[in-house]
């Protein structure tokens, strides 16, 4: 993997995004979530080398990092997580566009996806869901549908941890704007359903109308096993293992 050449730019602006953000994720972000920006060693320091993170990663979960010029497209962003690979994007966001950005960037994907990656549990449940898209890769109808869900829990999902609701979407995690805005009482926020996740339209350039709420981390296993009896309505599709158990313990409040 040839790593970028970042500007003194760039390190400025992963350094404000970073104090920026871990700032306001204090008791807002959810638990795996900020033990992994430790364990992958992430810093305000500089821009994070994609090498050096995609090592530790695969030490820690088996998955790694393969650097991406911006969004992929859907077949071939599914693709990689079947093989436990997830795309980073490999250059910064200039200080134009600050606080606002149509597409992920340097700090949306390392920041805002990596950390989670780190946890056993998630690392497995996100295997495991690109698993399954790897036997509907070809049906535009359920590609779509994997990736409304994917968007509506790993993009911009929110986990009930005890009495506290916290975020683990990096679209929240990474967005000062939106993270305000989901955890506001008037957000329109719901007990996730697999159903109506993925008859919900996903929005790419402004606040999401509609929030997911994750009952409990031990509720992944069953999101999952939802969604292979969704996708295995048709005699053609394969029928896959139910997904990880996740340990409902594993978070504290």
């Amino acid at each position: 993997m040839k790593a970028p050449l970042f500007t003194a730019e760039d390190h400025l602006v992963w350094k404000v995004l970073f104090d920026r953000q871990t700032a306001l994720l204090h008791r807002r972000a959810a638990a795996p979530f900020m033990a992994g920006v430790q364990r992958l060693g992430l810093s305000r320091d500089a821009a994070p080398d994609l090498n050096a993170l995609s090592q530790r990663l695969h030490r820690l979960s088996g998955w790694e990092v393969v650097p991406a010029p911006g969004r992929v497209d859907d077949q071939t962003f599914l693709g990689l997580l079947a093989e436990r690979k997830y795309p980073v994007t490999h250059w910064v966001r200039s200080m134009q566009f600050f606080d606002y950005l149509a597409g992920p960037d340097l700090f949306h994907d390392a920041f805002g996806h990596l950390p989670l990656l780190t946890d056993p549990e998630w690392a497995a449940w996100l295997a495991h869901f690109g698993q399954i898209a790897r036997h509907h890769l070809h049906d535009a109808q359920a590609a779509q549908q994997l990736v409304r869900l994917f968007w509506h829990t790993a993009e911009f999902g929110l986990v009930q941890e005890g009495e506290a609701l916290r975020v683990y979407g990096a679209g929240l995690l990474s967005s000062a704007a939106e993270l305000h805005h989901c955890l506001a009482a008037e957000a329109p926020r719901q007990p996730l359903e697999v159903s109506t996740a993925l008859a919900t339209p996903i929005v790419r350039d402004g606040f999401q109308q509609q929030y997911f709420v994750l009952p409990a981390w031990a509720e992944l296993a069953d999101v999952t096993a939802e969604l292979v009896v969704r996708l295995t309505a048709t005699p053609a599709a394969p029928v896959l293992a139910p997904a990880p158990q996740v340990a409902a313990s594993r978070v504290q409040p």
